[in-house]
């Protein structure tokens, strides 16, 4: 599940952290220490839907997390659709020439950051649009 933290003055996305998969307790306490520490305005999550566009089980879980979540944050949670992103992830670091275990310790922070630079161009675009 790639979970992304939006930082309001931010119009480029980079990694920040990446945290690893625990317990829920923890995983969220360690989300809390970052958003208290940062200047939050919304967190965007990974939704891991099949490639024909249906939902699986991943995505349930992956809207459970985040129903518990809302509960103990007080920040609009929106989800984006992940597909391809660690296909295009791997694809870049292919690239730029990293062994096979260096793309295994980063792709899944780089696919976040695609994520999160396709919904920030997205708003971007809307705003464009609006104006």
């Amino acid at each position: 599940m790639a979970i992304t933290i939006i930082v309001r003055t931010q119009s480029i996305a980079s990694n920040y952290a990446t945290l690893k998969k625990k317990k829920f307790s923890l995983f969220s306490l360690e989300l809390q220490t970052i958003i208290d520490k940062e200047i939050i305005c919304g967190i965007v999550i990974g939704l891991p839907l099949n490639m024909d566009g249906s939902e699986g089980p991943k995505c349930q879980s992956t809207r459970d997390f985040a129903t518990n979540f809302s509960n103990i944050v007080n920040l609009p949670i929106t989800f984006w659709d992940e597909r391809l992103t660690t296909v295009a992830a791997e694809r870049s670091l292919l690239l730029a020439d990293l062994s096979r275990k260096k793309r295994k310790q980063v792709v899944d922070s780089i696919a976040a950051v695609l994520i999160l630079q396709n919904l920030l161009d997205r708003l971007k675009n809307i705003q464009q649009n609006n104006t």
